[in-house]
């Protein structure tokens, strides 16, 4: 595998636009902030202008490193590894540097990287002040299709659980009050048009008052919510291949945002201006 990946990577607008060189497939798990992007390949992170240019990679550890999340300053990146066995919360400069562990779990069997509902103690988002980690942890539960949303200090210490009794992908609000969150996390398992009860709907829990507000209630997959102003994003099978939506707080409408045909949409996330996501193997994005 060579060390640096040519890539060029162009964000627009009201439309998307594809990274252009066949090399540079499978790049995974994305995030942006201001004009730079951190993604994975083979394993290990790489960073590179969302204006194009050569990839440089910030990791060379044996272990796999993914779901990396830049900080709201965009200086740190937080990022989901496997290096001791236990796969972990870690943390280190954007520009690159040695990782620092920030949880410290139990070694499950089930939460290999390779396992059917994805690897535990995923790297979801951070706090609004940028003080925190939010992850998703299956350490206390028994149902491989359910786990719990934790934050842990950026500077080390205990982690703390979320008053909810269930989650997975999740986006907090401008001001820091509220969350809109995912319920089920099966974004490994193939459920494409799955229609049970088990179906994702996107939720917002409110920390003043308590109160929990489905806003997508349909028997869709909607999943991958992101807030941006009054507006939150998310991706949904709806129209039969996934596609980003967007749901309107103070309307209430839902309005489609891109129409690939092909392939799916996968593993979308928010910056501070953009959002990045895969697509057929390439790095795609748009401004909200």
């Amino acid at each position: 595998m060579n060390k640096n990946l040519a890539l060029s990577f162009l964000l627009l607008s009201s439309s998307v636009a594809i990274i252009a060189q066949p090399e540079a497939r499978l790049l995974r798990f994305p995030t942006i902030h201001g004009n730079t992007v951190v993604f994975s390949y083979a394993g290990d992170l790489y960073t590179v202008a969302a204006t194009g240019g050569t990839a440089r990679k910030l990791t060379n550890d044996v272990g796999y490193e993914m779901f990396s999340r830049f900080s709201p300053d965009g200086s740190q990146v937080a990022f989901t590894a496997q290096y001791d066995g236990n796969t972990e919360v870690y943390v280190m400069p954007a520009e690159g540097g040695v990782p620092k562990r920030l949880t410290i779990t139990a070694t499950l069997g089930r939460d290999d990287i390779s396992d059917r509902m994805g690897p535990n103690n995923i790297v979801l988002t951070w706090t609004p002040d940028g003080k925190s980690i939010v992850y998703r942890s299956r350490k206390q539960s028994f149902n491989d299709f359910v786990g719990q949303l934790f934050t842990v200090p950026v500077t080390g210490g205990m982690s703390t659980e979320l008053p909810l009794p269930a989650g997975g992908f999740c986006s907090w609000s401008p001001d820091g009050k509220k969350l809109a969150y995912n319920r089920v996390f099966r974004e490994f398992r193939t459920w494409k048009y799955y229609k049970g009860g088990m179906a994702d709907d996107i939720w917002i829990y409110d920390f003043a008052t308590k109160k929990v507000q489905n806003i997508t209630n349909n028997n869709f997959q909607d999943v991958f919510p992101m807030w941006f102003g009054d507006e939150i994003y998310f991706s949904s099978d709806r129209d039969r291949t996934m596609n980003l939506f967007c749901y309107n707080l103070k309307t209430g409408l839902t309005r489609k945002v891109t129409s690939f045909t092909d392939y799916d949409i996968k593993f979308p996330s928010a910056g501070d201006n953009r959002i990045i996501f895969e697509q057929a193997g390439y790095l795609q994005g748009l401004r909200p």
